[in-house]
């Protein structure tokens, strides 16, 4: 399959049982709502996939499910968070040998990489694999930031193909355009700067709450590339509410939650993260269920 890097592409939560163990059949669920929004690719094992809880052997397993759910229609896309290069390598083995059909690659964790080194990270695996890649750049979260400069000196390695920008500056899309042209496709990671960001020129989204509001997510994407931008902003205005909850530590929990409510998802959370309560729990369902009260008839997009 050709990778294109555009359109909305989900970073999945990973669905878990009360016994602590892959809920396939809501995962199956989830991945079929997106799959019938329209998205044109789905991430597993990001942040909101809680990754860092996954052993080798459930990566596999995900990997694995969505590439039959799939069955060709959109690509399969594994995220890579390691601490080695090594580590990261034989990972991109895995995910290849497993059906994957791209890899969204973060810096090396814990380590505080400095230029040079991430670069050669970065360099190492793409020349280990086959798979395009989609550098993910979120120094908010994750401590190092991927320069122009950086990219300048990856652009030799063709399969380095993408950038997901979480920077939280908005001017970062137009500065990779200017400084590369088309070299590498621009994907937004942050959700409450979705729209800003394909108005900028982002070629898409990797979005947080469309694993709970997939058509209203894909509708906004459409609607701004169709340069119908009134409809896609009435839209978009309902939902930032909802879309704040990403950006928050506990921004699992609550997009959960979010699932749980719109029928495709569970609250169940892989410890020590626990599902929301009290007083935090009230204020996010509030949030939620004043989104569900107001929740926008949608146009035809998908014929857009």
């Amino acid at each position: 399959m050709s990778l294109v890097w555009k359109g909305v592409m989900p970073a999945v939560t990973t669905k878990f049982t009360q016994n602590d163990e892959l809920d396939l059949d809501m995962f199956q669920t989830n991945i079929k709502a997106q799959l019938d929004a329209g998205v044109e690719g789905i991430i597993l094992g990001g942040t909101l996939g809680e990754a860092s809880t996954l052993s080798p052997k459930e990566k596999s397993i995900l990997v694995k499910e969505t590439v039959i759910l799939a069955n060709g229609s959109v690509p399969t896309i594994i995220n890579i968070a390691e601490q080695t290069t090594k580590g990261a390598i034989d990972t991109a083995h895995i995910a290849e040998k497993d059906g994957a059909q791209g890899l969204m690659l973060l810096p090396p964790m814990r380590y505080k990489a400095d230029s040079r080194e991430t670069i050669t990270y970065f360099s190492e695996i793409a020349k280990n694999t086959s798979l395009p890649i989609m550098l993910y750049n979120n120094p908010i979260d994750y401590g190092i930031e991927i320069t122009l400069d950086m990219l300048d000196e990856l652009t030799p390695h063709n399969n380095i193909q993408a950038v997901k920008e979480s920077t939280r500056d908005i001017s970062n899309v137009t500065r990779i355009r200017n400084r590369f042209g088309s070299r590498y496709s621009i994907l937004t990671g942050v959700d409450t700067l979705g729209m800003e960001s394909l108005l900028m020129g982002a070629d898409g989204w990797v979005a947080g709450l469309v694993c709970a509001f997939p058509r209203e997510t894909v509708a906004i994407y459409k609607l701004i590339k169709a340069n119908r931008i009134e409809e896609a902003l009435k839209i978009y205005r309902w939902f930032l509410p909802l879309l704040e909850l990403d950006v928050s530590t506990k921004l699992v929990q609550n997009i959960k939650l979010a699932e749980v409510h719109t029928g495709i998802g569970t609250e169940n959370v892989r410890a020590p993260r626990l599902p929301l309560a009290g007083k935090e729990r009230e204020r996010v369902l509030a949030i939620i269920e004043e989104g569900l009260r107001t929740r926008p008839t949608l146009p035809n997009y998908k014929s857009i």
